[in-house]
């Protein structure tokens, strides 16, 4: 097991529904007749011509242009532009993203491995298979939509900043940007986990030297006896004195860390002094960050808008029912995770600890979520009017069955955000897990139109800090994800229907 093992077996999927997806469905299909028709133009050297009706930067189609190039070396190099042109069909495109669904297995497969250097390969392996198959995630790589690239190119950039390869990850986020602009939210939040964990290294180097200071012993006795060399000047130990440091540290700060937590503003003070005391290996690392967002705003200002095209149909709204969204779809995503005894025995008695604290951040999320839900509820008219989303059989079916039904769901909503919180807490600081909401509600308030596709990157990052392991869950999980995709795939290319009042067949799509 390992990362060639992951991509093998993502690709044993990826490849034969592509060809039967291709098959029955060639030609382009809902926001397919926007993207495909733009990269063909780009495939014949047009890269001055642009669909308004695009709201996305065109980085995709620069990844495609990449990939047909290595599909068929012989036609770029000998210049035939128009046998590049030809190549450059719906199904090579999609293609596209069936590369980066196994690039990204292969990320998510290396930052779990990073994240948990201890958990054995095959259970990390599975997992990434497991997140593989996530539904959002899975429907798009055999579509060319921006989705896939968008995820493998955040990811990536978060790879990249968890090495500490800081300007390799600022530039991941610079072409992450060029692919979707909201990325640029993700870009800020894995800068500030670089921030967190850069302090947090330094904060460690200095509690080891403060830790060996206060015990009280010298050096030489933290010094295993069989380490002191024949040549050393240093005086020899009896065996019986001899200590190991790394456990002698690792023993003493565990017990520092359990006597002495942190709360939010701790962390964020200790960031402040070691940001300042070291400022200038902390502006070489991260400014590239910085260039990277000052460059976006100042697009943003030269066109007016975030999107580049339909600039009224996505127009930035307060649509704060879009974060409780996105924490009920998640959760239910990974509801072994969630919804089961032990976890809600777990948060009951988080909540018994501090009962009066506990009882003010239900009363006050509960009333944030009422008040959202009943002034901050947009349904767009792309929403209402198109049912071949399924988010538009839930809107009609479930929140608007009775009018008491949007708050009825308000209590389902912060027990979700409040489990996805207690979870990522546990593995992460408190300035962390506030960054990851900040940069999730950055990402979805503004977002007018309830599509499931915008949670699949904060999901993501979810899943890869929940340290989930068990294998029942796991199993669980990926056969719920199974009949999921095959519903939805069975649904999309074995049931069309039409409409009365537009020719063409229509299909049922997330």
């Amino acid at each position: 097991m390992g990362r060639k093992a992951v991509a093998t077996i993502v690709s044993l999927w990826v490849i034969p529904i592509s060809i039967l997806v291709n098959q029955i469905v060639s030609d382009p299909y809902m926001d397919e007749i926007f993207h495909i028709p733009q990269a063909q133009k780009y495939c014949k050297g047009n890269f001055f011509s642009w669909d308004p009706m695009i709201t996305t930067p065109p980085g995709l189609y620069f990844v495609s242009l990449a990939h047909v190039a290595c599909l068929f070396p012989g036609m770029f190099l000998v210049q035939f532009v128009s046998l590049f042109s030809e190549a450059c069909s719906t199904a090579i495109l999609r293609s596209t993203n069936g590369v980066l669904a196994v690039l990204c297995s292969i990320v998510v497969y290396e930052i779990i491995t990073h994240l948990r250097p201890t958990l054995d390969e095959r259970k990390a392996s599975f997992l990434a298979v497991i997140l593989a198959l996530y539904p959002l995630h899975w429907f798009f790589t055999f579509l060319y939509y921006t989705d896939v690239a968008s995820l493998t190119a955040v990811l990536a950039m978060y790879l990249a900043c968890l090495k500490k390869k800081y300007h390799f990850s600022a530039l991941l986020g610079a072409f992450a940007v060029f692919i979707r602009q909201t990325n640029v939210i993700w870009m800020v939040f894995v800068a500030c986990s670089g921030i967190i964990d850069f302090t947090l290294n330094n904060q460690t180097k200095n509690l080891k030297v403060d830790v060996l200071i206060e015990s009280g012993k010298e050096i030489g006795d933290l010094i295993p006896y069989n380490s002191v060399t024949t040549g050393s000047n240093m005086r020899r130990r009896k065996p019986s004195r001899a200590v190991d440091p790394s456990k002698y540290l690792k023993t003493t700060m565990n017990s520092s860390s359990r006597t002495d937590s942190t709360g939010l503003l701790d962390e964020i003070q200790e960031i402040c002094l070691i940001s300042c005391r070291m400022k200038w290996r902390f502006f070489l690392s991260f400014s590239p960050f910085f260039i990277v967002l000052v460059a976006f705003a100042a697009f943003v200002k030269w066109n007016g808008s975030v999107v580049l095209g339909a600039k009224e149909a996505h127009a930035v709204s307060l649509h704060f029912a879009q974060v409780m969204y996105f924490s009920l779809i998640s959760t239910m995503a990974a509801a072994p995770l969630h919804f089961s005894l032990s976890r809600g025995a777990d948060m009951f008695q988080s909540f018994w600890k501090s009962r009066v604290l506990s009882f003010c951040q239900w009363v006050v999320a509960l009333s944030a979520g009422f008040i959202s839900a009943h002034f901050f509820s947009i349904a767009h008219p792309y929403l209402l009017a198109d049912n071949r989303h399924y988010p538009f059989y839930l809107w009609r079916k479930v929140i608007k069955a009775h009018w008491l039904m949007k708050y009825l769901l308000v209590p389902f909503y912060i027990y979700s955000w409040f489990s996805i919180l207690s979870i990522l807490g546990k593995s992460r600081q408190k300035m962390w897990v506030l960054a990851f909401f900040l940069a999730t509600a950055a990402v979805l308030v503004p977002a007018p139109l309830v599509e499931f596709r915008y949670y699949t990157i904060p999901f993501y990052f979810l899943m890869l800090h929940s340290n989930i392991s068990d294998n029942q869950s796991l199993i669980l999980m990926g056969l719920t994800y199974f009949v999921i995709n095959s519903f939805t795939m069975m649904m999309f290319l074995f049931r069309p229907f039409y409409w009365s009042h537009e020719t063409g067949v229509q299909r049922f799509i997330w």
